[in-house]
């Protein structure tokens, strides 16, 4: 190091020892939190859902007895009080800024918590609000939380930026809709992921369905989903899939977030606690349906189910289960408790479609030969679903509205 250095490595150039060594940008947190794992919200852009997953998130894993917080880094758009129908300001004292507690005890921090108004705008440049979502990191006292949620502004500017580069993020989720050109813009998010080498948990897409309040029937008003592709290109999981549901939209209206219960934020719980027990994101369990070794033309009806365990791309090993029967609803919940993520069939029914997708498991159906060349297909990203849906069955009723 040269003996005039200031310390200004932007305006240098030498070469020095010093300046070679990578600078740790990490920031410390509050001397009074004790966080045991940090869990980013993202998404590629507006409007999918992201603090409605955040905040499903952080009351799944309350609920599994864990203690929670939101981190609120959205300050131009905050709407995590609301969600939780806190009204209250924050705190604070020489010590540091105290979060707000929501009914159930999550613990809450955002812009609009120390504004005077929940209606004023937050006109700020870049920098400012960044170096206010670190603040939310050392000045607040957090104390001892299991997870802490960061619900991110979307895209990929300044706060990700920061949240990646300031605070020790485990791994982020990733929250996106069904159309085409969200899916483009989603991948931006997982590649300044890997850019950042933070590890990406999984995708949760938001709005993929709706329930007819007529014929009980599931209907997809954007068209078939092409996440999977997506997930199977970069080794990723689809956690879940949410519905377009007026009850939870009411519920974050009304500040009842908390009230909200589905299937579906149960299987958000489970795969954060799976990656908690070391499961390697990049891992997975594809099942083929199967006669003898061949794929069986229905699912339900095959000898048994091939479960191919993959890694990286490749199978790591492969185990033949009999099939324990057919009967409604069981077969999706069995697979589910193997802990399959893929499905591979010739041909299935409607309602198992549905219920596979409810838990997050992917379904791939049309497929044809021998069971361990068409996993191979799909690692490769060579097999896609072709909608193949068989109508056998007396609950696979079609919706007249």
């Amino acid at each position: 190091m040269n003996e005039a250095c200031d310390q200004s490595c932007g305006s240098c150039n030498e070469a020095c020892d010093e300046r070679k060594t990578p600078y740790d940008m990490k920031e410390q947190p509050h001397a009074g939190s004790q966080i045991q794992k940090v869990i980013g919200v993202v998404s590629g852009k507006g409007g999918v859902g992201k603090s409605l997953v955040t905040s499903l998130l952080a009351v799944s894993m309350n609920r599994r007895g864990y203690r929670t917080a939101i981190l609120d880094a959205d300050v131009t758009g905050p709407s995590i009080p609301k969600a939780f129908g806190i009204t209250g300001k924050a705190m604070g004292s020489e010590t540091g800024i105290f979060p707000i507690a929501s009914e159930t005890g999550i613990k809450l921090m955002s812009i609009n918590l120390l504004l005077p108004n929940d209606t004023d705008p937050v006109v700020w440049r870049g920098p400012l609000i960044a170096g206010t979502v670190k603040q939310f990191w050392t000045d607040v006292i957090w104390g001892e939380v299991d997870y802490l949620f960061v619900d991110m502004p979307p895209g990929t500017g300044d706060v990700p930026l920061t949240v990646f580069q300031s605070l020790p993020v485990d791994g982020i989720v990733i929250v996106t809709s069904p159309q085409e050109l969200v899916s483009m813009i989603v991948e931006k998010a997982v590649r300044m992921a890997e850019m950042m080498q933070i590890p990406v948990l999984g995708l949760v897409e938001n709005m993929a369905w709706f329930q007819c309040p007529s014929c009980d029937t599931r209907h997809y008003p954007f068209g078939e989903s092409h996440l999977d592709m997506l997930a199977r290109r970069h080794g990723l999981k689809l956690l879940a899939s949410l519905p377009i549901d007026p009850a939870v939209a009411a519920a974050c209206d009304q500040g009842a977030i908390e009230k909200v219960s589905g299937e579906w934020l149960e299987e958000l719980g489970n795969h954060l606690e799976r990656a908690d027990q070391n499961e390697g994101v990049n891992g997975m369990k594809i099942a083929v349906a199967s006669d003898g070794t061949q794929v069986s033309g229905h699912f339900g009806h095959c000898e048994a189910f091939h479960i191919f365990e993959t890694d990286a791309g490749k199978v790591l090993r492969e185990e033949r289960v009999a099939n324990p029967g057919h009967r409604p609803g069981f077969l999706p919940q069995f697979l589910h408790e193997q802990g399959v993520n893929v499905i591979v069939s010739g041909g299935m029914g409607g309602g198992a479609v549905d219920l596979f997708r409810e838990n997050g498991i992917e379904v791939v159906t049309g497929a044809v030969g021998e069971a361990r060349e068409v996993v191979s297909m799909y690692l490769q990203g060579q097999l896609s679903s072709n909608g193949s849906v068989c109508h056998e069955h007396a609950h696979e009723g079609t919706c007249g509205h």
